[in-house]
């Protein structure tokens, strides 16, 4: 993608790098937004790439390094995996026990199985980075997630691939804009029942709160709070669960079911998708390690104890309030509790809105519109353009505010793409001549899953919506 024209901006991206926690929001979509400005380095560093740092993507412990390439501000292994499990980890774990509720106990092992493919599917697409010498040892070739897609189509047409990935980060990108909007209209609305106001009139409120979005100039603005919601997720998880263990006299196994619909089930899987997607940032995330051959293992650890946390937080939220939980668990607290934690989850979602919106503005301007970027201020042109996407995703919020389905209609689309399609497909595509039968069959059979998934999960999300437009 075109960012030459965001030099500036790419050193207030790369300034982010040093500040540790504070570059991980819960979506870690800052890191999207990163992956496209890396490109701004990237063109113009042609010479460094020519011999770049070298180790091994599938978790070998050697690492060769290129002086030249490693001036570059760099992560521990230890905030790539506070960034990875701040991905997975995020306000939309709260969708979780409903989704449990239309799955049953299919949904459990698709707990399970969700964080095993997507760990997988992390680590065969960062190796796609990565060409072997004729020493044998493993080179990075490639930065991004658009580079690996751009070589995998460079015979057929060298942008398509970029083009396709493009398309759908910028669509998962808006679609977690319209999530936070509906997220904060529904927090709203149960916060201030007290207050006479229809769900439209809190939508609006919610809008005009988001209005000064459109003036933000740089990524810092909004990174530095993001520590802070990181932390709120994690204290408002804790009262769930704590709330939850506190009512373990009313828990039952009979609440989840063996038999369960079909429909319902295909949005679950979507729901449960989106709660794992990360990959979207992994290519960047990994060039920016200290010690690259530790990927492997933190992409590991980050996922098992990803996978641990929201199997226990979904049964014990499941087994306290069985077919009453609510689209948003903690619509299910006591009216007090309620009030505090739903507070503290409005200012969450509301300071999360900002950095997608960011990031999908930023691609539009520079590699859709061609719009110039302006070193002091926001010229009218990106502010029409945020104007424009704001008033979008507000309207589109408006109209479909149905926490699950959306959820369940994002995972299916961008997320079953983007976790289980494209990384498959791409490491086939690089990778076939170096792979054993076993990994090409492992590739096949969740490429086949994951167009399966998104396939019929988009038809019964659609299907869902047009019932629920139609009560």
């Amino acid at each position: 993608m075109s960012f030459l024209r965001l030099d500036w901006l790419g050193m207030q991206a790369e300034m982010l790098w040093t500040s540790r926690f504070l570059h991980g929001d819960e979506e870690s979509l800052g890191f999207a937004q990163r992956d496209e400005l890396s490109r701004t380095y990237g063109e113009d560093q042609e010479e460094t790439r020519e011999s770049p740092t070298t180790s091994s993507p599938e978790g070998g412990n050697e690492t060769h390094t290129n002086p030249s390439s490693s001036t570059g501000l760099k992560i521990t292994t230890w905030e790539a995996g506070w960034n990875v499990t701040n991905a997975i980890q995020g306000i939309f774990v709260l969708g979780l026990p409903y989704a449990l509720l239309q799955s049953g106990y299919l949904g459990l092992l698709l707990l399970i199985l969700a964080a095993v493919i997507c760990n997988y599917t992390g680590k065969i697409l960062v190796s796609c980075l990565y060409e072997d010498n004729e020493e044998g040892q493993p080179i990075r070739v490639r930065d991004t997630y658009e580079d690996i897609a751009n070589a995998c189509c460079k015979r057929l047409c060298p942008l398509l691939g970029g083009r396709v990935v493009n398309a759908a980060q910028v669509v998962e990108l808006m679609m977690t804009c319209i999530l936070y909007l509906v997220v904060s209209t529904n927090l709203m609305c149960h916060s201030f029942s007290f207050l006479p106001l229809p769900p439209a009139a809190w939508s609006v409120v919610t809008f005009l709160t988001l209005v000064p979005c459109m003036l933000i100039r740089d990524l810092r603005v909004v990174s530095r709070l993001s520590l802070l919601c990181s932390l709120a997720q994690f204290l408002i998880t804790f009262i769930v669960v704590a709330y939850c263990l506190h009512q373990a006299h009313r828990w039952s196994w009979r609440r989840m079911v063996l038999l369960v619909d079909f429909e319902r089930f295909l949005v679950s899987v979507g729901v449960i998708i989106f709660s794992y997607t990360s990959q979207i940032f992994l290519p960047t995330l990994e060039g920016s390690m200290e010690d690259r051959g530790d990927f492997s293992d933190m992409m590991t650890w980050t996922h098992s104890l990803a996978c641990v946390l929201k199997t226990t937080f979904s049964v014990l939220a499941f087994l306290t309030w069985g077919e009453d939980t609510k689209e948003v668990i903690t619509d299910n607290l006591p009216i007090g509790l309620r009030m505090v934690v739903n507070l503290c989850l409005l200012a969450k979602a509301l300071l999360s809105y900002p950095l997608p919106f960011y990031a999908v503005a930023e691609v539009l301007q520079s590699s859709v519109l061609r719009l110039e970027a302006t070193q002091v201020g926001v010229d009218m042109g990106t502010l029409v353009l945020r104007g424009c996407l704001l008033l979008m995703t507000f309207l589109m919020a408006l109209y479909m505010p149905h926490f699950s389905l959306l959820m369940g209609l994002t995972g299916s689309v961008t997320g079953a793409a983007m976790t289980f399609i494209l990384p498959s497909l791409f490491h086939l595509q690089l990778k076939w001549t170096t792979m054993s039968s076993r990994l090409k069959a492992l590739d096949l059979l969740i490429l086949t899953l994951g167009s399966l998934c998104s396939l019929s999960g988009l038809v019964c999300s659609i299907k869902g919506m047009i019932q629920a437009f139609g009560r």
